[in-house]
């Protein structure tokens, strides 16, 4: 880790495309050259975008900055609604996913606590009802 103050613009950050087209804006972590051992990033996903379950080995912590969507934790009944204002903070290893609720894009800022981003996707999801 740096020994210094990092400053990140993130105008200078580009976007890359996830698999079912939302958008991903690494600020911190291991492709962006900084040394720093966390990620971060802002993910923006369209209407209809859903993730497949997945989990990843370490927590993950998501921030909706806007738009509305739902979230799933795999053993828990309801979803929890995800709105501006609402943070989640997902445990390690847990199988897990979001999907975008009405007709706006959902923005979320992601903080993964590892540097380098891990995804374990699920095959067969376990739930047909879910995204």
């Amino acid at each position: 880790m740096p020994d210094k103050l990092t400053v990140i613009r993130h105008a200078e950050r580009p976007s890359v495309t996830l698999p079912g087209g939302a958008l991903y804006q690494p600020i911190i972590g291991d492709d962006t050259g900084d040394g720093i051992p966390i990620r971060t990033g802002i993910q923006t996903s369209q209407p209809g975008y859903a993730t497949p379950l997945h989990s990843h080995p370490y927590a993950e912590i998501l921030t909706v900055i806007e738009g509305c969507g739902e979230a799933w934790l795999d053993g828990e009944e309801a979803a929890i609604a995800m709105e501006p204002g609402v943070t989640i903070a997902v445990p390690a290893n847990r199988v897990h996913a979001f999907r975008v609720i009405g007709d706006r894009p959902l923005v979320t800022f992601g903080i993964h606590t590892f540097g380098k981003r891990i995804v374990n996707y699920v095959s067969p999801p376990p739930h047909t009802d879910r995204p």
